[in-house]
């Protein structure tokens, strides 16, 4: 199929054309149809099957339309609800593509950042906002938004929203949302809480369902390395000193761990950064774009900050430690291999993660390829219950005696600030 022969008009047609898009991905060619038709849709589609623009082009399409006939004033009409800053920009630079030649304006909010920007270009007026959830309820809150004349509503990452802890904050925008819209609800998982969420948003939907969680796509070959805890870092360097894997992108469990990573690599002259949350959004962007550019080798990110990176033609994925959830493992390695490139995945385990990875293998039905010829083997058996115990328990001494005494380094400065005041 073309896309043509999805009744798009000719603007949105020929920005297509510009991006070499030519025929469309499984989730478009059944979401969009049903979008054009004025349907609500509850779309189950994991990362990379191009579902941005299952509801962007769409969208766009009913916003030209509707101005052509009526030639109203610009105001808010679309909205669409993520819940990360990359993946906001993301979509709004996927709005500003599709629809480049229809005099739509689009513009996108989060935290993070001085609203300043943000607010002038809502005062000049938009069509179409892309927004976190927190952002977008601080700016209703202070009455520089309303959303009264919203006809298109699109909930994106729903799982991931609720991951993070947006569901009250999620249930008071849809508040204030006018009862007559178009509803589009799109997540890559559909377990209960999230079917539940979508009955009080979408009316009478019809269900998309593309590419389970469970499959990965079939040019990702997957390979795994078995190792020690204390053997990663020494193992990732191996791996690396093969120059041919020149553009890696990396997946750390948490936030210190992706700057653990970053500061080892650089010490070995690895042209390396990390996005996450603590970090600005202006370094984050820095960070990715110098990525997109290839002057950094390897991206460092978390799960929650690598929502939103689109990369095109990113064959390696490493997954320097094994997710606890089977499901994050594919769509961290769905991040290569994208649109028919050959893609390449490698995981890091260690003892403790060996049971993660029976569970990954039994969710995508494979075997993962174990490389033999390795330096740095797995040595070490998993701890028992008793050892995680006492584990747990020396670690969480020793973080109680960290904080513990910065307190009290903390009070001792205060005392000596306040004796030097005096």
């Amino acid at each position: 199929m073309q896309f043509e022969e999805l009744k798009i008009v000719e603007p949105i047609l020929k920005a297509l054309k510009e991006e070499e898009y030519t025929s469309p991905t499984s989730i478009q060619e059944k979401a969009i149809p049903l979008i054009l038709n004025r349907n609500d849709v509850l779309g189950s589609a994991q990362t990379g099957t191009g579902k941005t623009a299952a509801f962007a082009i769409p969208i766009i399409q009913h916003l030209y339309l509707d101005k052509q006939q009526s030639n109203r004033p610009r105001k808010i009409n679309a909205l669409i609800i993520t819940p990360t800053r990359e993946l906001a920009i993301q979509i709004g630079e996927s709005f500003s593509t599709y629809g480049k030649y229809t005099d739509l304006k689009n513009t996108v909010i989060f935290g993070g950042v001085k609203q300043t920007n943000q607010v002038n270009r809502l005062k000049s007026g938009v069509d179409i906002l892309v927004a976190t959830p927190g952002r977008l309820l601080d700016l209703m809150n202070q009455g520089i938004i309303n959303l009264k004349d919203i006809e298109y509503f699109v909930l994106d990452e729903a799982d991931n929203m609720l991951d993070m802890g947006f569901i009250h904050d999620i249930k008071k925008i849809i508040a204030k949302l006018p009862t007559k819209r178009q509803s589009l609800f799109f997540s890559a998982t559909m377990p209960d809480n999230i079917v539940a969420l979508s009955r009080t948003i979408l009316k009478n939907p019809t269900k998309v369902d593309v590419a389970p969680i469970s499959s990965t796509a079939e040019t990702i070959q997957q390979y795994i390395y078995y190792t020690n805890k204390s053997s990663k870092l020494e193992l990732l360097n191996y791996i690396l000193e093969d120059k041919e894997i020149d553009q890696v992108l990396l997946f750390a469990r948490t936030k210190h761990g992706a700057d653990r990573i970053t500061r080892s690599l650089s010490k070995k002259k690895i042209s390396s950064s990390a996005i996450h949350g603590n970090k600005s959004q202006n370094t984050r962007q820095k960070a990715l774009q110098d990525f997109k550019e290839g002057k950094t080798r390897v991206l460092v990110a978390t799960d929650i900050a690598a929502r939103g990176i689109d990369i095109d033609k990113l064959k390696y994925v490493i997954n320097y430690e094994i997710p606890n959830i089977a499901e994050t493992y594919v769509h961290r390695i769905g991040r290569g291999g994208r649109a028919g490139e050959e893609g390449i995945s490698i995981s890091i385990c260690e003892p403790e993660e060996n049971a993660y990875i029976k569970e990954i293998e039994k969710l995508i039905n494979k075997k993962i390829e174990v490389i033999e010829d390795n330096p740095f083997p797995q040595t070490e058996n998993p701890m028992n219950k008793q050892e995680k115990q006492e584990f747990e328990k020396e670690k969480n001494k020793r973080k109680q005696e960290f904080f513990a005494a910065r307190k009290k380094n903390k009070e001792g400065e205060s005392k000596v600030n306040r004796r030097n005041k005096k």
